[in-house]
């Protein structure tokens, strides 16, 4: 079995932000979480207490949370993104392209740092699995909802 099968492909900056986020569960939320629960659990009857099922249902989703993110954490693969280079799309590039006679840039993530909004688009994605390996001029049909766009890669960075 291939040990690159479990890893998570992460720029450094996104594996910071997750390890941040999953030291903030484990040392403050979960704590509260934990308290809230031994708080509710001493008023009245538990078998109709919402207070209660509700704060162990909170503390229930931080303990799933945080195991999905020591996960991340555990199979995290930096991309390095000088890999990406400015012949080939790679993981980490930041891709320029053109549609419908606009530019439009886009950074090449892993699903765990993909935010559209942000233009960071996955390498999972119709768009990012469309780019990947491809060069500077060559054009691309991806799939939308709306209908077949089609892009032209202006620029590898």
């Amino acid at each position: 079995m291939d040990n690159n099968q479990n890893k998570i492909p992460i720029t450094k900056e996104g594996l910071e932000g997750i390890k941040k986020e999953y030291g903030e569960l484990v040392n403050t939320k979960r704590l509260e979480a934990v308290q809230r629960v031994a708080e509710t659990r001493t008023i009245g009857d538990l078998t109709e207490d919402n207070e209660h099922i509700q704060a162990k249902q909170n503390l229930a989703f931080i303990d799933g949370k945080i195991s999905e993110l020591g996960e991340v954490i555990n199979n995290a693969q930096i991309i390095n993104q000088k890999d990406g280079g400015s012949d080939k799309v790679n993981l980490g590039c930041k891709v320029t392209v053109e549609f419908n006679g606009k530019n439009q840039s886009f950074h090449l993530v892993g699903e765990w740092e993909a935010d559209p909004a942000s233009m960071r688009i996955s390498h999972k994605s119709p768009l990012g699995q469309s780019l990947l390996g491809r060069q500077v001029g060559d054009k691309i049909e991806v799939e939308a909802p709306a209908g077949k766009i089609i892009y032209t890669i202006k620029g590898i960075n």
